[in-house]
């Protein structure tokens, strides 16, 4: 049996006083020996954490019956799964202006919503011809697995998606789409966005990418490849277990076990897909963060610090002007019409 469980979680609900919500859910985390990050905003809460199953458990319990929350949290979106080691470094709790980002205030999900689909009835639902099968994830997520016949927006971040729609979707035509993303709360703001624009039916995984790999059999199963998910397991598959990937630690791009075959990956350093692309002094940063993660690990700690926060965050920006690079580049590569 996994040593940890993990916990996604979401929920659209009217937290006013959110900002009073923050150290509290910090503090009982931390005392718990939970890791990971969750988001608060004025529309809800969501995030991903990891802890003993006995400690997860009784976040659940403080979610569900803690005074300061008074049951808003109850009822929301939650999915576990299991992991064979901590999956994050540390724990954050975040203030945001959204819990999943898409700029367009016409996008509210405790108003206006589109039809939850449960996972048994998803395979009916996209093997319909009629229907405009969408997945609203970014195109690094959607390049390791996606659902047969799914239409990649081919974004790099979720504010694009309105784009998207506007100039390859049209309401008088489209009139009946289904939308998926990891774990839900992407499609559920999408399918608010696209009712506010007129579209008739719009239809939405209930729980995501996650809940169908978890209920549905392999063998019925139309997902193809694996589901990346954002911490140190990197991916999972069918039933939840841990996937085959991981992440280069210079571009933070997923990688499969061939692409960690490639003449020009250095574990720890670069992959194909950075390594003519990253500076010198941005390969030795790479080199020594994988150096003192793999000596935290050989005294049982986790890799902290500022030093490690700072480097996430230039990789962030970094792995955005990689995949515009990359992008350009498919399309310099691409026939023309």
């Amino acid at each position: 049996m996994s040593e940890f469980k993990v916990v996604a979680l979401y929920k659209f609900v009217a937290l006013p006083d959110y900002r009073e919500l923050r150290d509290p859910i910090y503090d009982f985390c931390v005392q718990h020996g939970i890791k990971g990050a969750l988001l608060l905003a004025e529309e809800g809460i969501n995030g991903t954490v990891a802890g003993s199953p006995e400690d997860i458990d009784a976040l659940m319990d403080y979610f569900a019956r803690g005074n300061l929350f008074k049951g808003r949290l109850t009822g929301g979106e939650v999915k576990f799964s299991r992991a064979s080691e901590m999956p994050f470094m540390r724990m954050k709790v975040k203030l945001k202006k959204e819990i999943v980002t898409l700029r367009a205030p016409e996008a509210d999900p405790t108003k206006l919503v589109g039809t939850y689909v449960e996972p048994n009835d998803w395979n009916n639902i996209i093997s319909d011809e009629e229907t405009i099968v969408l997945d609203t994830r970014n195109d690094y997520e959607v390049a390791i697995g996606t659902f047969e016949g799914a239409l990649d927006p081919k974004t790099d971040n979720f504010t694009q998606f309105k784009d998207f729609v506007e100039k390859n979707l049209d309401p008088t035509k489209n009139k009946k789409v289904a939308m998926f993303c990891t774990g839900g709360i992407r499609c559920e703001k999408a399918s608010s966005y696209m009712l506010a624009k007129g579209f008739e039916e719009v239809y939405h995984l209930k729980g995501g990418i996650l809940k169908y790999l978890e209920e549905t059999p392999e063998e019925t199963s139309m997902w193809n490849g694996e589901c990346f998910v954002f911490d140190e397991r990197v991916s999972v598959g069918h039933g939840l277990v841990e996937g085959e990937l991981a992440l280069c630690r210079a571009c933070r791009f997923p990688l499969t076990p061939e692409d960690m075959q490639h003449a020009d990956y250095i574990e720890g350093q670069q992959c194909h897909h950075c390594a003519d692309k990253i500076s010198e002094k941005s390969r030795a940063r790479a080199a020594e963060r994988e150096k003192q993660i793999r000596l935290a690990e050989e005294r049982g700690q986790q890799h902290i610090g500022d030093q490690a926060q700072k480097f996430a965050e230039q990789n962030k920006l970094r792995m955005k002007k990689l995949r515009e690079e990359q992008r350009l580049l498919n399309q310099a590569r691409s026939p023309t019409d």
